[in-house]
């Protein structure tokens, strides 16, 4: 003989069903929790049944949830608790007591929303203070971005409130500026904030796990690298000498110094370093041949610096999360904007200043081209990588003498 069911609890326990969710039961093992890890970066949901599931953030700690149905039919979620801390059979007996509280017609919802709540502000000071796993390098440059493009707008706010609209248009400023690096950097590092206050019971949700920045923003089409003139060059030089992220100062400088692509010089390693010649291999630059690049005495300055700061890596310019990467590619542009002049100058920018600068003093055009690495040798069109060497030594002393405001340092005879 069948035992009928009791009608109120069948209710209740198909309110503890999602629409589309299976009605199997009990279906996780421990083994199952343990190993479970976040699905590519994202979040991932392991359903246990009765509404119960393990969810796995991005960041990788776990947290039992709960989905149900108010009075009302809306799908709501409490959160259970953190996970190893409750164990699956907690999990469970937990579940099986929220539902119970249904049957009782209690609302899940107020007493979590009555729970202390903080704000973003001091969420980010609290849980980037306990990360001892990280570089101090790599702390202070995500405490900046998030500073910059998300403490203005979100930082007044409690962890609770945020939604994901509010983190999109926190992001937008960013892809708007081409920073497609730190678009997805500083998703990433307000998703561990809130991941963080999940664990401590300030909120229940991380809208910002529900944004891929890569299909939410595209970069528009670049209209040309910003360059200041040579009238703004020595107060951009100024302010830069008042910032304290002394990696991203040095490789500005050096990238000013010698006229090479961002990407070139963030790439340099020490190999490549023969004396006082920067010796580029082909297949690192744009068109494929090797490039010779003549050192001035202030650029062998910032390397000797460099060298004691860059831990032994191979490159010149290291990743602050690891020797074994260069440094970000967008750590010089972060640096300008962050410096006054976003939207003045790029780090591209410099090649066209020391064109400009070489044309004004009437250096002679081929010199400046093979320097630029734009076209093959002087008017024999055959390409050789120590082409105008001498010559190119002599205009870019000059121009560090003008440029670090040196006029006795190094001084070349042309």
């Amino acid at each position: 003989m069948t035992r009928r069911r009791n009608c109120r609890y069948d209710a209740v326990f198909l309110k503890t069903v999602p629409t589309g969710y299976r009605m199997a039961i009990n279906t996780l093992t421990d083994a199952d929790c343990r190993r479970a890890t976040p699905n590519d970066g994202k979040l991932r949901k392991l359903f246990d049944g009765h509404g119960l599931m393990l969810a796995v953030l991005p960041s990788g700690n776990k947290v039992w949830r709960m989905a149900y149905r108010n009075d009302q039919g809306k799908q709501q979620t409490a959160v259970i608790g953190p996970y190893p801390l409750i164990g699956l059979k907690e999990a469970r007996d937990r579940r099986d007591a929220l539902r119970l509280k249904l049957i009782d017609g209690e609302d899940l919802k107020p007493k979590r929303k009555t729970s202390p709540s903080i704000a973003l502000d001091a969420a980010i000071d609290t849980y980037w203070a306990g990360r001892t796993d990280i570089s101090a390098g790599y702390k202070a440059n995500a405490l900046r971005a998030l500073a910059m493009y998300v403490s203005p707008t979100l930082g007044a706010k409690t962890v609770r409130e945020i939604t994901k609209e509010d983190l999109m248009a926190a992001l937008r400023p960013m892809d708007a500026a081409g920073l497609s690096v730190y678009v997805r950097r500083v998703r990433m590092w307000v998703g561990q904030v809130l991941d963080w206050s999940i664990q401590h019971g300030h909120c229940e949700e991380n809208p910002a796990s529900n944004i891929n920045s890569k299909v939410a923003f595209s970069r528009k089409p670049r209209e040309g690298f910003a360059a200041l003139a040579l009238a703004e060059v020595h107060p951009f030089m100024e302010r830069l000498a008042l910032e304290d992220e002394i990696q991203s100062v040095l490789a500005c400088k050096l990238l000013a110094l010698t006229w090479t692509r961002t990407d070139e010089l963030r790439r340099m390693t020490w190999a490549e370093v023969e004396g006082d010649v920067w010796r580029i291999p082909g297949k690192r630059m744009k068109k494929g041949r090797e490039h010779l690049v003549p050192l001035s005495v202030q650029a062998l300055g910032l390397l000797a610096e460099m060298k004691l700061r860059s831990r032994g890596s191979i490159y010149v310019f290291p990743n602050d999360r690891g020797g074994s990467r260069p440094m970000s590619e967008n750590s010089i542009l972060y640096l300008i904007h962050r410096i006054g002049f976003k939207g003045k100058m790029t780090g591209h920018g410099w090649r066209k200043v020391g064109s400009t600068w070489a044309n004004e003093h009437e250096y002679n055009s081929d010199h400046v081209e093979v320097q630029l690495a734009h076209k093959d040798g002087g008017v024999r069109g055959v390409y050789n990588s120590a082409e105008y060497l001498k010559q190119r030594r002599v205009m870019l002393q000059a121009f560090a003498d003008w440029l670090l405001q040196e006029p006795d340092a190094g001084r070349l005879e042309r």
